[in-house]
């Protein structure tokens, strides 16, 4: 068992919790633990009191059902893992955690406004891979049974969508397409060839969130990292007691 949390902890960090929310999301739903529709999202969602501002989060959450609950599981963990381990442009993890924020809103704002859809875990894994093999042009990849070029593995699984679950499907994962495109050509392409500023770095807030953890695994457990003290001083006496005062002589 200890081998089985090692090797899960030696995993990459953003790669496994998002694999992890996804996969026990979608089994509570599917035993019937939770209800599907508390994983929806709709803006007028956030036009109430308190706005259910957690949808923007879990309408990411929620696989195919039966098999796709493993697949879809695999697939996001698979294409997380390459951006986060080998891709040059996530080489710190709150720019990857940016990464999909950034498309995530996309995705949401393009179907909320064309679309209708509620449920969007299968365009950002479509967002994901595209992003993923853009850099992985030459190289092969496995298709269930198919061997296919690299770079055509998110137009692979869009005509599986089409196939399996239908137009609607496939015009989701569209979205997912045109919001990876659009942050490759905003952070890449524009800057590369022409001549701009990356136009949507990664903001300040995420790189101290994420460089000051307040709990990090150690391979044994969890420890917490308490605010730092700012004021100097240190010990077990309240601050009433250190403070100085007129001397006393004794005697």
């Amino acid at each position: 068992m200890s081998d089985v949390t090692s090797l899960y902890f030696a995993s990459p960090p953003v790669a496994r919790t998002v694999a992890t929310a996804v996969f026990l999301s979608s089994v509570a739903v599917y035993t019937g633990m939770l209800s599907i529709y508390g994983f929806f999202f709709h803006y007028s969602t956030l036009l109430k009191f308190p706005p259910a501002i957690h949808r923007l989060v879990t309408s990411f959450l929620i696989t195919s059902k039966d098999l796709g609950v493993l697949m879809d599981t695999y697939f996001v963990y698979t294409y997380l893992s390459q951006l986060e381990r080998n891709n040059a442009k996530f080489s710190k993890k709150e720019d990857l955690v940016w990464y999909l924020m950034f498309v995530g809103g996309i995705i949401i704002l393009v179907n909320q406004i064309l679309t209708g859809g509620v449920l969007y875990l299968h365009a950002l894994l479509i967002a994901i891979c595209y992003t993923a093999t853009q850099d992985q042009r030459g190289a092969q990849a496995h298709f269930y049974i198919v061997t296919v070029p690299a770079q055509l593995m998110p137009w692979c699984m869009l005509l599986a969508q089409l196939l399996f679950a239908g137009w609607g499907s496939f015009v989701l994962g569209l979205t997912g397409i045109f919001a990876a495109h659009l942050h490759d050509f905003l952070t890449r392409i524009y800057p590369e060839f022409g001549g701009g500023a990356n136009l949507i770095p990664t903001p300040s807030f995420l790189s101290w969130i994420i460089s000051n953890p307040r709990i990090r695994n150690m391979g044994y457990g969890t420890a917490y990292n308490p605010p730092a003290d700012r004021s100097g001083r240190g010990g077990p006496l309240p601050d009433s007691w250190r403070a100085k005062g007129p001397g006393r002589r004794l005697g």
